[in-house]
């Protein structure tokens, strides 16, 4: 077929976008699990409710810039997500949208983010979210995620940030317990990802990327979502042992471990090939559950003082 031809069957396809396909980029599903995690630090920052205006303007403002981010991640990863079948329908992926517009999205989401933050809410929460987007974007995505097979653990940290920014939104500072937050999506997030990545490994391994089933084989990953479901396990019952939290959230959060390791066993046993799917897809109600009962706990509490 004549360049020119392709060219224009190229140029016609890229017209054929819309704001559903804006929405697509920012990973609506996602942004709102970090949302929920951003509203639990944000609840557990104070003893009472927190002011309105500061968990609407908080709220806002890191979901706009969680939504550039993953704008910039649609961008980066375009050839990449054309070579998957999971990701392949994406609007650049899928050539329905240039790349111009998804660049221009991801900066005006970006910049209204961290501007909303900085006039509305602290400088601090500002910052933080804008360290945490970069994290993501250029970090994991450009560099990361191609480099080594380790590349959830270590970016991590970007995914792991909601509930220590809303925290910081409501009080304009660090301390134990946001940080303590943020370390329990830190170490839930490679069972949580590794799973689906199991499950995923033929896609990954055709578009080259490094991820552990496709670098160290399927076994080698089902054991490390075992060991890492264990040292979540550890790191959730932390809450109750520094005194963030009482008995209502102990009871909780250990009824929620045991049917995590259930599905992280059914992984790690290696009997079920549906398991890996349905390992991931509970490990994010976990992750909502764990933060439920802290919630839960922390109002109880103030409720009966």
């Amino acid at each position: 077929m004549p360049n020119a031809v392709i060219e224009r069957a190229e140029s016609l396809t890229e017209a054929q976008w819309g704001w559903r396909d804006l929405v697509t980029l920012c990973k609506p599903r996602v942004v709102v699990v970090m949302l929920a995690c951003a509203l639990v630090g944000m609840a557990l920052a104070s003893p009472v409710l927190p002011s309105l205006s500061v968990v609407v303007y908080g709220l806002v403002g890191i979901g706009l810039a969680a939504g550039g981010a993953a704008a910039f991640n649609h961008v980066v990863d375009r050839r990449l997500d054309a070579m998957m079948l999971r990701t392949s329908r994406r609007p650049l992926a899928s050539r329905r949208m240039p790349t111009s517009v998804a660049l221009g999205w991801a900066t005006l989401l970006s910049v209204a983010g961290i501007g909303l933050l900085i006039w509305q809410v602290n400088a601090l929460t500002a910052w933080l979210t804008l360290g945490s987007l970069l994290g993501y974007a250029l970090v994991y995505t450009a560099f990361l995620k191609r480099a080594t097979p380790q590349n959830i653990v270590i970016g991590g940290v970007a995914g792991a940030a909601p509930p220590l920014l809303g925290w910081t939104a409501v009080t304009g500072q660090l301390g134990p317990e946001p940080l303590l937050l943020l370390l329990i999506v830190f170490a839930w997030t490679p069972p949580h990802f590794w799973a689906l990545a199991i499950h995923k490994r033929d896609e990954y391994a055709k578009a080259g990327v490094p991820m552990l089933p496709v670098t160290h084989g399927e076994a080698f990953t089902r054991l490390q979502v075992w060991l890492y479901g264990w040292l979540t396990v550890a790191v959730t019952l932390l809450p109750f042992a520094i005194g963030m939290s009482g008995a209502v959230y102990l009871a909780g959060v250990m009824a929620l471990n045991a049917r995590f390791m259930y599905w992280n066993w059914k992984v790690w046993r290696g009997q079920d090939p549906k398991a890996p799917l349905a390992a991931f897809w509970f490990s994010i109600r976990y992750i909502l559950g764990v933060f439920g009962v802290l919630l839960l706990d922390h109002y109880a509490v103030a409720w009966t003082l």
